[in-house]
């Protein structure tokens, strides 16, 4: 059997498994006997079957109460997507959309899915009004959009369905609009019996200390711009594609077009098959390029913001994170995109380059999602800063580069250390920057043949530079973020003199 038809099978099959039915008898029990505005809800992880679980919720719903159901989504494509499942399950919908002003047939169907824009824009208009509904079902709970809708079911039975029962809005908690948390299988069960993908995670140090959150909450797009779309962030993009990710299948998520366009440039530069995405893409285009994404075996998809929810590609390999974000949803939403399992796919790789891990913790760790739904002011206090981070960083230099310096025997410094031995024998701070530059300029003489390679080789140092410098800066104390970028342009242009100098004396050695 094809890849193709495997899909086309799996996508047509409405098994449920043992823990989609057990939720379900549990969401029924609070049907059944909680009051019938009760506003519940239900978190499973992506990849696990929300929309499953809830089209057959609305086929027992419709069969036990004579009321009809509305589904609630937030972007057009799931609207779609929905809309094919409940028809699966039996379940006659009719979607409401831009093109629908009035309901003249709506007493020939029991469900409707529905854009909360749109709804809502038509139940102001008062052209269209939606009778005796019970039961109102909303997927991606966690969007605070919804709320606005609130008001206009206020006798119905409230089902909110998320991944991350996190509220985008930190000032409007979720545990504000619903009674009560229903927790599905954890991701590291659902990877035990089968049903997700293994995720292997390789994280890469990334300083984002230069990073600016903005009023919602996350780092800004400019500020993230700044940083991704600079050389050396691109290089260490490449390195770690082709170390962990060649020839797989690969979506890059970024958080700004600029970053990806420049992601795009550099990986088609290096003779890579790649395609760029966003929200300015048009249709018509982004048809075709998710059509050459679904059927191109080594593609890989950079884009921007539109590939989180409502994109379900389930032959991804690899998952970049080429971002720092501080939403746990948005990490969770990343990751899922390639947790789907196959036939002949039973892991994949996540590659974080935003510390992102060292912030959420791996994708599959355990998550205590009722304390973050009841307590989210105080987990998101719990969360490590940037600065925390960083301070923990360990260069470590990679085993390519070592070899390039395999004449010396030992290439790395403890700054800490040095800087003990200074304060100890009352020497001043500087001499540890002298004695690393030294170290560093002897490394580059003793590996290389000729002065101009020895100086080319120097700028292969600027990541063990930087870990360096930062180190030397922590242990000053309180440092601005102009003075450790000043100490480190000075260091990069005093080390290429000191190299001439040590150069000079080797040569004056061998005569």
């Amino acid at each position: 059997m094809s890849k193709k038809d495997i899909l086309i099978e799996l996508e047509e099959k409405k098994e449920l498994y043992g823990y989609q039915k057990g939720d379900i008898d549990k969401i029924f029990d609070r049907l059944d006997n909680a009051a019938s505005n009760y506003h519940l809800l239900y978190q499973l992880p992506t990849g696990g079957g929300k929309t499953v679980i809830f089209s057959e919720i609305t086929r027992r719903y419709l069969e036990q109460h004579d009321k009809k159901v509305v589904v609630l989504t937030h972007r057009i494509e799931l609207c779609k997507q929905t809309s094919k499942m409940l028809k699966g399950f039996e379940v006659k919908n009719k979607i409401i959309n831009s093109s629908i002003k009035e309901l003249p047939d709506q007493d020939d169907y029991s469900c409707f899915v529905a854009m909360i824009e749109t709804l809502k824009n038509r139940l102001n208009d008062e052209k269209l009004e939606i009778e005796n509904v019970g039961l109102v079902i909303i997927d991606e709970a966690h969007f605070n959009s919804f709320r606005k809708l609130f008001s206009a079911f206020k006798n119905a039975f409230i089902l909110g369905v998320t991944a991350t029962p996190l509220s985008s809005n930190i000032k409007l908690p979720m545990y504000e609009n619903y009674n009560e948390l229903i927790v599905g299988d954890t991701i590291q069960n659902l990877i035990d019996k089968g049903f997700l993908a293994k995720a292997t995670t390789y994280s890469y140090d990334v300083g984002l200390t230069s990073l600016k959150v903005g009023i919602n909450g996350d780092y800004t797009v400019k500020s993230s711009d700044d940083l991704y779309s600079n050389m050396v962030m691109q290089e260490k993009l490449l390195h770690a594609y082709t170390e962990k990710s060649l020839g797989k299948k690969t979506l890059i998520f970024n958080n700004g077009i600029n970053t990806s366009l420049h992601v795009y440039e550099s990986f088609r530069h290096a003779g890579f098959n790649i395609r760029h995405l966003d929200n300015t893409t048009s249709n018509e285009d982004r048809k075709e390029i998710l059509r050459w994404f679904k059927h191109t075996p080594d593609a890989i998809l950079t884009s921007v913001g539109i590939l989180t929810t409502g994109f379900d590609e389930p032959t991804v390999e690899s998952i970049i994170l080429n971002r720092a974000t501080k939403s746990l949803t948005l990490y969770f939403q990343m990751i899922g995109r390639g947790s789907r399992r196959l036939p002949d796919k039973d892991s994949f790789t996540v590659i974080d380059l935003g510390n992102n891990a060292l912030r959420f913790g791996l994708w599959n760790n355990p998550v205590d999602w009722q304390h973050i739904f009841k307590s989210p002011e105080y987990y998101l206090a719990s969360l490590r800063d940037d600065a925390e981070i960083e301070s923990n960083f360990k260069y470590i230099m990679p085993e390519s580069l070592r070899q390039k310096f395999s004449k010396t025997e030992i290439v790395e410094m403890d700054i800490h250390e040095e800087f003990k031995f200074t304060v100890k024998n009352n020497l001043k701070a500087k001499t540890i920057i002298e004695k690393s530059m030294e170290q560093h300029a002897t490394m580059c003489v003793e590996n290389t043949n000729d002065l101009a390679e020895a100086r080319k080789l120097a700028k292969e140092l600027n990541d063990d530079i930087e870990y360096r410098i930062k180190q030397y800066c922590i242990c000053l104390g309180n440092v601005t973020k102009n003075y450790r970028s000043w100490l480190t342009e000075d260091y990069i242009q005093k080390l290429t003199i000191a190299i001439g100098r040590i150069y000079r004396i080797k040569v004056m050695e061998e005569l």
